[in-house]
């Protein structure tokens, strides 16, 4: 923290959660990242038609297209096989640590159950 002290809410009075603005700079934060997001979704769009035309001087336009949307489609691909292989590799969803805590505490509650 920040140094400020906390007391508890006497009453009448409202209980304060966080600084005053806090969430305000948060919520503008949110929203600017969501619109740097969108932008670079339109900057993608217009390097793609970039590529196209760029393309379609010595091809057809179709041609073009089809061999940009090829790149694109086969860029999936290899991004998705290699996210598939990282969520294969993550840990188990089960939270072993935390199964072997609780089994412990059992086994001590059961033996000090027994005394």
């Amino acid at each position: 923290m920040s140094g400020q002290v906390s007391f508890p809410p006497q009453p009448g009075y409202p209980a304060r959660t966080d600084g005053p603005g806090g969430e305000r700079h948060g919520g503008k934060g949110g929203g600017l990242f969501g619109g740097a997001g969108v932008l670079g979704f339109v900057t993608l769009q217009a390097l793609v038609a970039t590529a196209i035309a760029a393309l379609a001087v010595p091809l057809p336009v179709w041609a073009a297209a089809l061999i940009v949307t090829g790149v694109l489609a086969a860029a999936t691909g290899v991004t998705a096989l290699a996210g598939r292989r990282q969520v294969r590799r993550a840990t188990p969803p089960a939270p072993q640590r935390t199964i072997d805590s609780v089994k412990a505490d059992v086994a001590e509650i059961k033996e000090s159950a027994q005394r």
